[in-house]
C-alpha cells in the first residue's frame, strides 16, 4: 500500500486540481464571480502571479516564473525523498506528504502553462475576504496540517517513552 498510496493520492490530487481549473478556465472569465453560498463563498476567477497571498507577485515575470518553478521542483524532490526515506510505516505522514506533493505539482503545472496560478475559491464574510485559492492550495494546507499533527503525535510518543 506504500507505493499505491503515493500514486493514488498524488494522482487524484493533481487530477482534481487540474479538472477544476480547466472548468474555471472554460466557463469563466478573469475577474468573474459566481455566488455559491451567498455571504460566505463565491467562485471568483483570479490569475495569481505570486505565491500564497500574492507574495512576490510584483516581481518581473522573467524572475518570478523560473523562481517559482525552481522552488516547486526542489519542494517536489524533497517531499518524494522524505516520503521514501521516512514514511514507510506511517500512514499519516504518507497522506500528508502526498497531498503536499499533489498540490505542488498542480500549481507548478499552472506556472509552466500560464506563468501564473489559476485561483477560484473565494471565501469571505461581509467585507472580509480570504485571498482566492484553489484545490492544490487546499491540498498543500491540509497536507501541512497532517505533517504538523504527525510531528506532535510523534513527539508525544517519544516523550512518553514509546518512540
Amino acid at each position: 500500500m506504500f507505493i499505491g498510496r503515493f500514486i493514488i493520492i498524488t494522482t487524484l490530487t493533481i487530477l482534481l486540481d487540474q479538472v477544476t481549473k480547466y472548468l474555471v478556465l472554460k466557463e469563466m472569465r478573469v475577474g468573474q464571480s459566481m455566488p455559491v453560498l451567498d455571504g460566505f463563498f463565491n467562485l471568483t476567477f483570479v490569475m495569481n502571479p505570486g505565491a500564497a497571498f500574492g507574495i512576490l507577485s510584483t516581481m518581473s515575470e522573467g524572475f518570478r516564473v523560473p523562481f517559482f518553478i525552481g522552488v516547486s521542483l526542489i519542494a517536489i524532490a524533497v517531499v518524494v525523498l522524505f516520503y521514501f526515506q521516512r514514511a514507510r510505516n506511517n500512514g499519516l505522514l504518507q497522506v500528508g506528504l502526498t497531498l503536499v506533493l499533489g498540490g505542488a505539482v498542480g500549481n507548478m503545472i499552472d506556472r509552466v502553462r500560464f506563468g501564473e496560478v489559476v485561483d477560484f475559491i473565494d471565501v469571505y464574510y461581509r467585507q472580509y475576504h480570504w485571498p482566492a485559492f484553489n484545490i492544490a492550495d487546499s491540498a498543500i494546507s491540509i497536507g501541512v496540517g497532517l505533517l504538523i499533527l504527525d510531528a506532535v503525535l510523534t513527539a508525544r510518543r517519544e516523550g512518553a517513552g514509546e518512540g
